[in-house]
């Protein structure tokens, strides 16, 4: 293959390093030290994914308003809440023994880039120019004090718990959430009964929020700066929530056709371009590992060393309480902690805004952490502890432990120390060794449950964290594999108290029963149930229709279901159907049948897919003096009215009805909206099969069935024969909407494809059409530039 060659000459680099950049955009990073491979691996993020490297920074920090003006000084307020404020060495020391020299190096990298950009503008992708802005400097703790991109649990639920007790009864809040293991939700003593006000969401949502740009936000006014405060309805933020979830499994040698373990990796989470995460090969004595990451993040956490494999999936731990305080009558600041008033921690910070003064504004923070919502009028506050001032809990950077390890003992060592996000890890080895490794910050808590806010008097603490090596381990299965998707996994018999609120298991019953039937697996295999989507609780709510009576519309409906296979396959007319009456009619008809208070039910939305399956299955008296013959009648209903819907929708012609028609993956920049062209920064739309509950994840939104959530990376690993192993990536692996790697990936990955996961030097060599050499600036610049005019 013939290759281009780019020559950069770079300040802080020590010895020369390269970046081979394959045919679908993946980055083979190439140094003679640790040090320089950081480095580059920092100046390739910021070549590739500056404009996301830079927002992201600024959002964490609560930089926006500086770059964006008024509209974004309540986001930055609530982002500064959560910054990690404590011991950096401790920190540090967490993560690796060098991982502050990681991130120094990583952090170089990236400053070496932004310096190019200043000498040579035209660099900057062009989202820097349309909003006037421009990137700034790390430093080596911004990779670490930002926590607010992490996924930890569940203060969002804690806070609804509290209004759907009061106002109805553990039933109707199992349509919220069903809880596993099952278990009936204690009022801790000393707990005002009334609900938590929703208002304390408002800081925590806004300070986990994307950055959303609009025109009006933009040109707000100081006076207006806090109305910028709504993040989205919060049913939107608890259907997003539910749907960040993951697959993965491990299959032993003795179940594959090759004969040697496989590994199969698709993380969750909201999709967005630029894509959440990146491929790349980081390459040096010592070092030789290829996978996946965040771009802000150095090393990767999901992928191979050519020794181990290695991956993760969300593991449903509660890692977050509410704490509920009472606050001192004319002193706010004054909380009651045990026998005597404490004072809040009050830190003064200065705000730059954008065509305004610079704004001093006071944080504050109990002993328990940041302080979310006061009503100094109720003598009450609000604050919420988290793993998150823990040292150690920076996401994902344990990796810089874990990716270096070489056998099982190792990295179930490297397990111990991992705390954020709490993680299901699967791991295969060349030896032939397979293992479930799940990894946590678990909070003990002596005396409650964790399900409700407590008082903040001293009388709930937590006593430390579980040790991670008392969490279940599986290894070697002798089912011959170990697969998760975000269920609840633990022991019938496990002693600890982990948590209640788990994804439904949907997905993993699908993974399951596909994994049991075939006594052998292959790589295609893998492919096929990535991309797989059948829908269980299609299966389940479909077998409620046998024998259903009906006439007129709903007849049709039962007819035109008849047979289906369950497959949410783009081109289905019985899942544009089924979909279309689940999403918009049956759910919703449901809880206004069992739920009859509307503000109530509000807070219910979108469901628990679980808790709305198991009130129709198992129907009870809520439905009427007849539960099955209520059940059915309702059945009846909402049936009827999705045919009519799906016919005005789609047309009078079922032939030409097709899930695809309405179900679509658009990849929306978040600059499409502000100004006319823009949308050509968007990626689709893309006709799209599946759903959040099959193992092919497309979480979709209800107003118009576009998919939010699901996996963009999928990865299958051939443990040991691994330039066998695929990749794919949406839309693509670039940030830089003029860079041919913008948008390449996407009709593959839409297509359900893969592209090869190449990793031997020969394999990569014969494969990387472009090559960027970084030179230590002290290379001459006659030598550079005559290396450019000579083109090598």
């Amino acid at each position: 293959m013939t290759s281009t060659i780019q020559i950069e000459s770079v300040e802080g680099l020590n010895a020369p390093a390269e970046i081979l950049v394959d045919a679908w955009g993946v980055p083979h990073i190439r140094a003679d030290s640790l040090d320089d491979l950081f480095f580059a691996q920092g100046f390739n993020a910021a070549r590739d994914r500056l404009w996301q490297l830079d927002l992201w920074r600024k959002r964490g920090l609560g930089l926006l308003a500086a770059d964006f003006g008024p509209g974004y000084l309540a986001q930055d307020y609530a982002s500064r809440l959560f910054l990690y404020r404590g011991d950096m060495d401790a920190e540090w020391a967490t993560y690796a023994p060098d991982a502050k020299d990681i991130c120094t190096a990583f952090v170089a990298g990236i400053n070496a880039y932004i310096t190019l950009t200043e000498r040579e503008p035209e660099r900057l992708p062009p989202e820097f120019a349309q909003m006037g802005t421009k990137p700034a400097r790390w430093e080596p703790e911004d990779v670490v004090r930002i926590r607010s991109h992490a996924m930890t649990r569940n203060i969002l639920s804690e806070v609804l718990r509290t209004h759907v007790l009061t106002g109805a009864d553990q039933a109707t809040d199992d349509l919220r959430k069903v809880l596993e293991p099952s278990v009936v939700p204690t009022v801790p003593e000393g707990l005002d009964r009334s609900p938590v006000p929703l208002e304390v969401l408002t800081a925590y949502k806004l300070g986990t929020a994307a950055v959303m740009f609009s025109p009006e936000r933009l040109a707000a006014s100081l006076e207006e700066a806090w109305k910028w405060t709504k993040v989205t309805d919060l049913g939107d933020v608890v259907a997003e929530v539910g749907m960040q979830g993951s697959n993965n499994w491990v299959v032993d040698a003795a179940h594959t056709v090759t004969g040697r373990p496989l590994m199969a990796s698709d993380p969750h989470r909201n999709h967005a371009v630029p894509a959440l995460r990146y491929l790349v090969h980081l390459s040096a004595p010592g070092l030789d590992v290829i996978g996946a990451g965040e771009p802000v993040v150095p090393g990767v956490s999901i992928g191979h060393n050519g020794q181990i494999a290695f991956s993760l999936t969300i593991f449903y731990a509660d890692q977050e309480d509410l704490y509920v305080y009472e606050t001192k009558q004319g002193e706010p600041t004054g909380y009651r902690y045990e026998d005597s008033w404490q004072e809040m921690q009050v830190v003064e910070e200065v705000f730059a805004v954008k065509g305004a003064p610079d704004q001093v504004m006071a944080l504050k923070f109990t002993r328990h952490g940041p302080v979310l919502f006061e009503q100094p009028e109720r003598q009450k506050a609000y604050a919420v502890r988290s793993v998150w001032s823990t040292p150690g809990s920076a996401p994902y950077l344990r990796s810089l432990t874990s990716m270096r390890a070489r056998t099982i003992a190792e990295f179930r060592d490297a397990m111990r120390g991992w705390g954020v996000p709490s993680s299901n890890h699967v791991f295969a080895d060349v030896q032939g060794t397979i293992a479930w490794v799940p990894a946590s910050w678990t909070p003990v808590r002596p005396n409650w449950d964790g399900l409700m806010p407590v008082p903040g008097d001293g009388r709930y603490e937590w006593d430390g964290f579980l040790d991670n090596e008392k969490l279940p381990r599986v290894v070697n299965p002798e089912k011959g594999f170990f697969a998760t998707a975000n269920e609840m996994n633990l022991p019938p018999d496990y002693p600890h108290a982990v948590g209640y609120e788990w994804i439904e298991n949907s997905r993993t019953t699908r993974i399951h029963e596909v994994l049991h039937r075939s006594p052998q697996h292959s790589v295609d295999d893998a492919c096929r149930l990535q991309t797989d989507v059948v829908s269980m609780p299609a299966r389940r709510v479909c077998s409620l229709l046998d024998g259903l009576e009906a006439d007129g519309d709903a007849a049709a409906a039962l007819a035109y279901l008849k047979g289906w296979d369950h497959a949410l396959a783009v081109d289905s007319g019985p899942a544009a159907l089924f979909e279309l009456w689940w999403a918009k009619h049956l759910k919703t008809g449901l809880l206004e049948a069992l739920v009859p208070d509307d503000k109530l039910r509000w807070l219910l939305a979108p469901g628990d897919i679980e808790g709305i399956l198991r009130a129709l299955e198992t129907p009870d008296e809520r439905f009427g003096a007849s539960p099955a013959a209520g059940r059915d009648a309702l059945l009846r209903t909402t049936l009827a009215a999705a045919w009519r819907d799906c016919a005005d929708r789609l047309g009078e012609d079922t032939s030409t009805w097709a899930w695809g028609r309405l179900h679509h993956a658009l990849f929306e920049h978040s600059l499409a909206s502000i100004e006319h062209g823009n949308e050509a920064f968007n990626i689709g739309p893309f006709p799209h099969g599946g759903s959040s509950v099959t193992p092919m994840h497309t979480g979709y939104r209800p107003s118009d069935f576009r998919t939010i959530a699901g996996a963009s990376v999928r990865m299958v690993v051939d443990v040991g024969a691994w330039d066998e192993s695929r990749w794919i990536n949406a839309p693509g692996q670039s940030g830089d909407p003029r860079s041919p790697h913008y948008r390449d990936l996407a009709p593959i990955w839409a297509a359900g494809q893969y592209v090869p996961m190449l990793y031997s030097r020969e394999a990569v060599d014969a494969a990387a059409p472009h090559r960027i050499r970084l030179e230590p600036q002290r290379a001459s610049a006659p030598y550079v530039q005559a290396a450019r005019a000579a083109g090598v």
